[in-house]
């Protein structure tokens, strides 16, 4: 919820990609990314986004809630962080010994990752 400009009672489901196959998906209220389903509460959703950043209401939907990040995951997909913990930290440790190696290696490290996700079809990464 980013600046928090929506409460989390915004969210009302979230289905993993087991759970959202018996789930019919509706656009007016619900998005999906790569399998994960997030349904919302548009008319609170509508009303915040009127009410604290002025957004014509006509501009909110799922896909603008997820998008701008108003009620979206904290990292390109959920569970990055634990998923990519140990890689990032065997580059860090490169730091002390050869900052020039850890900088060029972080780099081309995150750019494969992003390229990796857009491949595999998570739509924040498409917008990266």
């Amino acid at each position: 919820m980013r600046d928090n400009v929506m409460s989390q009672e915004v969210l009302v489901e979230l289905y993993c990609p087991e759970c959202a196959t018996g789930v019919e998906l509706n656009p007016e209220t619900m998005l999906s990314d790569n399998g994960w389903v997030i349904e919302y509460d548009m008319e609170l959703a509508t009303f915040l986004a009127v009410t604290k950043l002025q957004v014509d209401p006509d501009l909110v939907r799922p896909g603008y809630l997820f998008d701008e990040g108003l009620a979206t995951w904290l990292e390109m997909y959920p569970g990055e962080q634990q998923d990519i913990l140990a890689e990032r930290q065997n580059i860090m440790d490169m730091l002390k010994d050869n900052p020039r190696k850890y900088l060029e290696t972080i780099n081309s490290w995150n750019i494969a990752r992003v390229e990796q996700l857009k491949a595999d079809g998570w739509r924040k990464a498409q917008a990266a």
